[in-house]
């Protein structure tokens, strides 16, 4: 159904129909947010990258040749733009500069906190294959790598967050 409804609402946004776009949008903010937060591990830098996709997507939406695509195609977007900012960041990569969030949800803390033991490399297709249930083909397809290579890594950041629970039971024993 969802695949269905993408598909029209990118046909009326292609259309310049805004209020399509802006439903597609929310269809996907949250797949959105969660591959930001696993790749910049920051709220503010994942606010702006989805602000920069979302005007991206508006701009270059005629680009898109298959509707059904454009979750992967917004997806590789995104992924761009949150690459970028880690650019741009290389300057200050001081812990003086990050705040702390004002929102505290305990499980989101939790889930920072393991994603962050996790190397990004494995952090990103284990976002995009477990949350958000891309197919090990289209993460090879968005991050431009061979499907075995997405295999390994999923495998190792799999490795790394099974470390990180074992650590952290260890801690409270």
């Amino acid at each position: 159904m969802k695949n269905i409804e993408t598909k029209f609402l990118v046909k009326k946004a292609q259309r310049h129909d805004k209020d399509a776009f802006t439903e597609l949008m929310q269809l996907y903010m949250k797949d959105m947010y969660r591959t930001a937060i696993a790749i910049l591990m920051n709220e503010e830098d994942a606010a702006d990258a989805l602000q920069d996709t979302i005007l991206t997507c508006w701009e270059k939406l005629y680009s898109l040749k298959k509707p059904e695509y454009f979750k992967t195609w917004m997806t590789r977007i995104l992924i761009n733009h949150c690459y970028d900012i880690i650019r741009s960041n290389k300057v200050c990569e001081s812990i003086e500069f990050y705040e702390e969030p004002s929102y505290c949800d305990e499980y989101n803390i939790e889930l920072k906190e393991a994603y962050a033991s996790v190397d990004e490399r494995y952090r990103l297709p284990m976002e995009l294959y477990y949350s958000q249930g891309f197919k090990i083909r289209e993460i090879a397809e968005i991050l431009s790598l061979p499907q075995n290579t997405v295999k390994t890594r999923l495998s190792r950041g799999r490795k790394q967050l099974e470390e990180y629970y074992r650590e952290e039971d260890r801690d409270v024993k």
